[in-house]
Formats: structure tokens, sequence, C-alpha cells
């Protein structure tokens, strides 16, 4: 047992000191591979430093990265049925990219050979050009024109500017013809940043753009490419409010620039300048292509690569109904030449017609038109939109108004529904007679809407202001916060305060200074403040509704940019109905009004009877006549030729309105009926095209039914 444990230990003793052996081997091996390793980087890194390191340093300074945003074409838009409005025209264009570090001596060479190849119009050389030019094409001359004192005593700029100042009118005039069209080329090249292309020339013909595509090895920087241009398809139509696009050359706007840049923009990008353009400039600009030029120190070009791909901007889907809106325009035009053919002395201040459609429930716009009957530059007379005046005109609406006062009346405690006042003409001490226009005796509040009683509104108005009538007596005025609270009350409606319409620019209207009874009375028949279409179609949608002012919007969709030329893309936004304020009168004295409105149109008697008395689709409305001042296009005559305003509003069908409107002619012999002839003609327009499109749908449905059917029958047949 001994001698075995003993030779157990001596083999455990042998086997520790073979494993420390085998450790220190292992650990060694190890710290050589490391070492290597090391080795291997120190020497790396002194190749990189020591060897190649200037020329990596060089490297680095000289090449820089730029970024550079490429325009693309602005979103479309469509009316309500998707028939495109304003769409984006291909125009072949010649472009220059200006690289780093070019001379004003290269970029002219360029464009001397580019002038051989293209026609360039010089209309838009300035002085300033031709004259630096001049100094560049004559340098000895230049410098012969100062003084050696000058030229010792004075710094670059300030030599350059005597230089500009002293060359004559003659040096300029010796510039011949053929180097003109060169320095129009050349005034192009030089606009905006270096590796910024710039427009040398749009609308290109195929010759030019053919020819210069030949040649672009010989004009470096140059190049031929596709540009776009604002296309309005229907030209005539609410072309107002559709609004402008800068040019490339107009660029952004100088009272906007920093705003515009701080968003990406460039100098010479084309923006929405007014109205719809305008209004959804962030969405039509769409997304710029970006890309990263890398140039080396002497501004050569390495390297291009795109960061991000361009895409055109979204699409609009307008509230409109172009097809609508063209038939208005006509019966517009058609009513005003009737009238002054009827009229042709007492109507002679008539000018314009304006008319507003919208959906009283949503506040879509469904038209929005106006012409303006004058001169053109040739001295013919003929019609040119004016549409914009519906949200920036404003005019003594008359009549149409009555609503809002009965209503004011109702809310404000003055009369009770039904209620009989005595129409006879008021006669105010030292004042004219105000009256109707005719006596109407004991009336309520539906014969005073139906019959448009004015002294039954003047009436409401003198017991808002405290004043017991006397007749012959003077009218003192016991409470003059009733303007404020006849003007609140019309508020609601959307009188006399912005509709909130997605346009901008939109005006309020006047407000009456003087403070009167007799002026109370007269805002009461709508004839002291001013309004504007918009105003008084939103506040007829408003009692057409229920009491809801709603907001009246031109936009109805935002929509991807369709991949197929012919159709729409998906839905991005889509405007939600926006309820601005619930009127403070209840469904009932809101009712008692709209049968009033209802007689008006309904009734014999209505003073819209004759027009709409036997219509099928039962509007409702209310007519206005407003004494006026004559503020037109004739400057000489503006404010001093005493004139009417005809209006009208209304709705249909009158227990489930689907249209709302508001007819304005200004300037108009007041016994003329322009107004409700064309209130009569657009409700038949809006009918007809419902009935047609129904009608249509009809038949297309007939007709795949019937290839449906076919079909089957082949398949039958076949088997």
């Amino acid at each position: 047992m001994g001698f075995n444990e003993e030779r157990k230990g001596s083999v455990k003793q042998n086997k520790k000191k073979k494993d420390k052996s085998h450790v220190p081997f292992r650990l060694n091996v190890l710290f050589f591979i490391v070492f290597l390793i090391f080795s291997a980087i120190i020497l790396r890194l002194g190749i990189v430093q020591i060897v190649n390191g200037e020329t990596y340093k060089n490297e680095i300074e000289r090449t820089e990265n730029i970024v550079v945003n490429t325009p693309v074409p602005r979103g479309k838009m469509f009316d309500r049925n998707y028939n495109v409005i304003v769409d984006n025209e291909p125009l072949n264009t010649i472009t220059y990219t200006r690289m780093k570090g070019t001379s004003q001596k290269d970029v002219l060479e360029i464009a001397t050979r580019l002038a051989q190849y293209i026609e360039k119009d010089t209309e838009q050389v300035q002085i300033r050009d031709m004259k630096d030019y001049w100094i560049m094409m004559h340098p000895d001359e230049a410098r012969e024109k100062l003084t050696d004192k000058e030229f010792d005593e004075l710094s670059d700029p300030e030599l350059y500017q005597l230089q500009l100042d002293r060359i004559t009118q003659q040096e300029l005039d010796s510039i011949p013809e053929d180097e003109m069209e060169v320095l129009a080329i050349f005034r192009e090249m030089n606009k905006g940043y270096d590796l910024t292309p710039q427009y040398v020339k749009k609308e290109v013909s195929q010759k030019e753009y053919a020819v210069v595509s030949e040649h672009l090895e010989e004009l470096p920087g140059v190049n031929t490419t596709t540009d776009w241009d604002r296309k309005y398809n229907y030209e005539g139509t609410f072309r107002t409010i559709l609004g402008n696009v800068s040019s490339s050359e107009q660029g952004l706007p100088a009272e906007s620039i920093e705003y515009y840049l701080s968003r990406g923009y460039s100098l010479n990008d084309r923006i929405g300048r007014s109205y719809l353009e305008l209004q959804y400039e962030d969405v039509l600009r769409g997304q710029k292509e970006k890309i990263v030029n890398v140039t080396d120190a002497s501004g050569a070009l390495i390297e291009s690569n795109i960061v991000t791909e361009g895409q055109r901007g979204r699409d609009l889907i307008l509230t409109f109904d172009v097809e609508l809106t063209q038939r208005v325009e006509e019966i517009i035009q058609e009513e005003i030449i009737k009238s002054k053919q009827k009229y042709p002395v007492k109507n002679q201040l008539l000018e314009s017609a304006f008319v507003v459609m919208m959906d009283p429930y949503t506040g879509e716009v469904l038209s929005l038109a106006g012409k303006l009957y004058t001169k053109n530059e040739e001295g013919q007379y003929e019609f040119q939109d004016y549409a914009l005046q519906t949200i920036m005109g404003s005019y003594e609406m008359g009549s149409t108004v009555k609503g809002a006062t009965v209503l004011t009346a109702y809310d404000q405690g003055v009369i009770n529904q039904g209620e009989r006042l005595f129409d006879t003409p008021i006669k105010i001490i030292n004042t004219p007679e105000k009256s109707s226009y005719k006596n109407m005796g004991w009336i309520n509040d539906l014969s005073a809407l139906k019959m448009s009683s004015n002294v039954y509104m003047f009436r409401i108005a003198m017991m808002m202001g405290g004043y017991n009538y006397q007749p012959n007596q003077s009218a003192p005025f016991n409470n003059p916060e009733a303007f404020e609270t006849m003007r609140n009350s019309f508020s609601q409606f959307g009188l006399g305060v912005q509709t909130g319409i997605d346009l901008p620019g939109e005006l309020t209207g006047y407000v009456g200074r003087s403070r009167q009874i007799g002026n109370l009375m007269d805002l009461a028949i709508g004839q002291f403040d001013t309004y504007t279409p918009i105003q008084i179609a939103q506040y007829i949608s408003t009692i057409a509704n229920g009491g809801y002012r709603v907001q009246p919007h031109l936009l109805k969709e935002i929509r991807e940019p369709a991949i197929k030329e012919d159709e729409v893309g998906n839905v991005l936004y889509e405007f939600e109905k926006n309820i601005l304020n619930r009127v403070s009168m209840s469904n009932d004295e809101i009712d008692r009004v709209k049968e009033g409105f209802r007689q008006v149109m309904q009734e014999p008697g209505g003073t819209g009877y004759v027009q709409f008395g036997d219509k099928p689709y039962k509007p409702a409305g209310k007519t206005g006549t407003a004494q006026s001042i004559y503020q037109g296009m004739v400057e000489e005559l503006r404010g001093k030729k005493q004139t009417y305003n005809l209006t009208l509003v209304g709705y249909a069908p009158y227990d489930q309105p689907e249209v709302a409107f508001a007819v304005v002619v200004p300037y108009v012999y007041d016994e003329d009926t322009i107004n409700k002839n064309i209130g009569s003609r657009i409700l038949d327009a809006y009918f007809e095209l419902k009935q047609q499109r129904f009608e249509g749908t009809n038949n297309e449905e007939v007709e795949q039914d019937e290839q449906q059917e076919q079909q089957s029958t082949e398949t039958e047949q076949s088997e």
C-alpha cells in the first residue's frame, strides 16, 4: 500500500510539471501573435501618415460636398368630378450649370458658342447688364475712365462704380445686335448659385433642342432638359381665384425671401403668388430632388449622387363643379347683355354680377363666379373673370338681410312670432320720409318677409334703439348700444365678419360710422353696412341648415400624385365640415323665418314669386334692392352717381336644402329683374345637371348589365 501511494504521488507531480511547462509556451505564442498584429498596425499607420499622409490630406482639402435641389412640377388641381382644372405643361428647356471657380471669361465663351444654335430675346437685358458687358469687352477703355489718383486711393467696388457711371450711351449703342443676344444668354447663365441649374431659354423649338443636344460636348455646363409651365384648362372660369405662380425669372418674392429660404427654397424657385396657388403652396410645391455634387478645389465636378428622389406636388381636389360654374358664367354674361339692351340709358353703369353656390350643410363651394363687362386694350367691350370680387368686393345688400333682422328681434325680445305692426311711411322731423315700396297696412313677420316691408324692419330698429316713434317728432336715441347688438347678432350668420373661406385676402366689408337712429333703421334693411357675396351666401346657408354657421371651403381632398396621367392618386386628407358657431335663436324661430322665405318665392304676392313660383324644386329665399353710390370701374364717375344694387339669396328645396346661393348685381336700374333672372336660371342649371348625371349613371349601369348579360349568353352558347 505504501509503495503504491508513493508511486501515485510521483505520477501526480510529473503531470503537474508537464502542465506547467505547456502554459508558458501557449502564452508566448499568444504574445507573439499580438506583437505581430500591433506591428502590422503600426506599420500601416506609419505608411498612411508618413508615406501617404500628404496625399490624403490634399485629397480631403481638395473635395467639397455641395447639395443642389432640383425643382419638380407642382401638383394638379381637379374639380369635384375629377376634371383637371390646373395642370403642368412640359416645355423643352436649355439650362446651364456653372461649375465652381468658372471664370466670367469662360462663361462668356460658352454663351458665344450657344448663341450660334439658339435665338434669345434681348428684352430682359438691362442697362447695368450692358455696362458690365462693355467693361468686360473693353478693359483698356474702362481703365482709361479712371485717373491715377482715383486708382490709388479708391477701393475696387468704388472704382468699378465710377467706371459704370462714366460709360456713355454712345458706347452702349456700339454693342452689335449679335452681341446683344450673347449678352442675353450670358445674363441668364450668371444667375443663381454655382452647381445650380439656371434656365437659359424656355419654350425651345424642336430644331434648337436637337442642335444643342448634338453639341453638348463643346458646351460644358449646358444641358437640354424638360421643364414645366402652369396650364389653366378653363382660362376664363374662376381664373382669378386659382391665383398665379411666379416665373423662374421672378423667383422668390423680395418681401418673403428669408421665409422661403429657411424652408428649403432656392432663389429662382417658382412659388404660388396668390389665392389658391398661394394658399396651398406647401401641398402643391412637391419634394425637390436632392443631389450631392462632389468637387475638387478648382471647382471641377468629381461625382454626383442623388440623395433624395424628387416627386411632383400633391394634387388638390376642389369643391368646384366646373361644368356648373361654366353654365353660371354664361348665364351672368347673357343676363348682363339683356339688361343693358333693355335699359340702355338707365343701365349704363351695369358692369358686373356675382354668384356663389354652396352646400349649406358642408360648406363646399360649388360655384364662385363673377364677370366684369369692360373695355380691353383695343377699346372693345369684353367679359373678364371677376370671381375674386366674391370675397373682396363689398356692397349694400338691401332686403336680403331682413331674415337676420327678424331673428335678431326675436332673440332680443323686441317682437314675438306672428306679431303685427303697421306699415305706413315713417316721418321723423327734419329728415326725409322712410317707407316701403308701397303701404302695406297691418302685417305680421311672415308678410313682412314675403312682401319685403321696410317699415316693419324700421320699427324693429326703433324699438331696439329705445325710441317710441311719434310722427313728425324728434327721434331721441336712448340705446346707442343697439348698433353693437344688431351687428353682433348679424355676425352669428357671417355678416360683417370673415367667413373663414380658405383664400387669402378675404374682406369683412364696410362698417358705417354714424350712430343716429336713422342709420340703425338703414342697417336693419341692409343699406348701411356692406357685405361680400360670400358673406351673404354663408348667411343664407346658416338659415337653410337650421342655424349652424359652417365654414365655406374650396378644398375637398388632398391626394398623392397619380401614377397614370388620367387617374387620381390615393386620398391623403379630406376636409371635414367645420361648424364655426350655432346662432342663439331657437329652432322654432329659424323655422318661422324659413317659412317667410318660402312664401317669398312660392306664394302669390311674394317678391320672388314671378320667377320661382312654378319651379318643381320648390325654392325659398329673399330678394333685395339697395340704394348705392357707384364705385365701379369708371374712375371719373366713382362716388358721384347714385344707383342700386340688386341682390338675391335662397336655397332649394325649401324642406330639404341641398344647395344655397347668393346673387349680387351692383350699380343697376332698380326696376330691373336681373338678380331674379340669374337666380332662377342658375338653380335650373343645377337641377338639370343633377338630372343629366343621374340619367347618365343609370344608362351606364344599364349598358354594363346588358354587356354582362350578353357575355353570359355567349359563354353558355359556347359551352
